[in-house]
């Protein structure tokens, strides 16, 4: 079992969904760092991540799937927060994105999704579709409001 797997077992359940597992560091400076957000796509609260750090510290001391020491961070996705699923995409519709495929890196407004694709507009007035999965997205711009 993979870190992000035992991630959203003991999370999914709780109604949080991972948005990024990653293990970085060596020896003893390791750090295992998650971004969680709520499946009801409220605000997450520092009460969503206590609970949440809690059953993956648990599950993670008994699985002990990381050698030697370790610390764990939870975290909200915060403004920089990534984007995976065509749901991801609906809700942040209309703002700005950082976007990075194996060739470039481009900043565009969210202007369309649908059929496993998200379309974006750059400046000059060009739109580029790219197919869900095939490429990395993280918001460049907050909303005004919650999404």
């Amino acid at each position: 079992m993979d870190l992000w797997e035992l991630v959203e077992n003991v999370v999914r359940p709780l109604g949080f969904e991972p948005l990024e597992v990653n293990l970085h560091g060596a020896g003893k400076t390791q750090v295992l760092s998650v971004k969680l957000d709520r499946l009801d796509e409220k605000p997450v609260n520092v009460a969503d991540l206590e609970r949440a750090n809690r059953v993956i510290g648990l599950e993670l001391d008994r699985l002990d799937p990381i050698r030697g020491s370790y610390r764990l961070e939870v975290e909200s996705p915060g403004p920089k927060r990534p984007l995976l699923t065509a749901r991801h995409f609906e809700r942040f519709s209309g703002l700005r994105v950082k976007v990075r495929t194996g060739e470039e890196h481009f900043t565009g407004r969210i202007t369309a999704v649908g059929g496993g694709e998200v379309t974006f507009s750059l400046p000059g007035g060009e739109e580029k579709k790219l197919k869900i999965g095939h490429f990395k997205a993280n918001l460049a711009e907050w909303p005004q409001e919650h999404r």
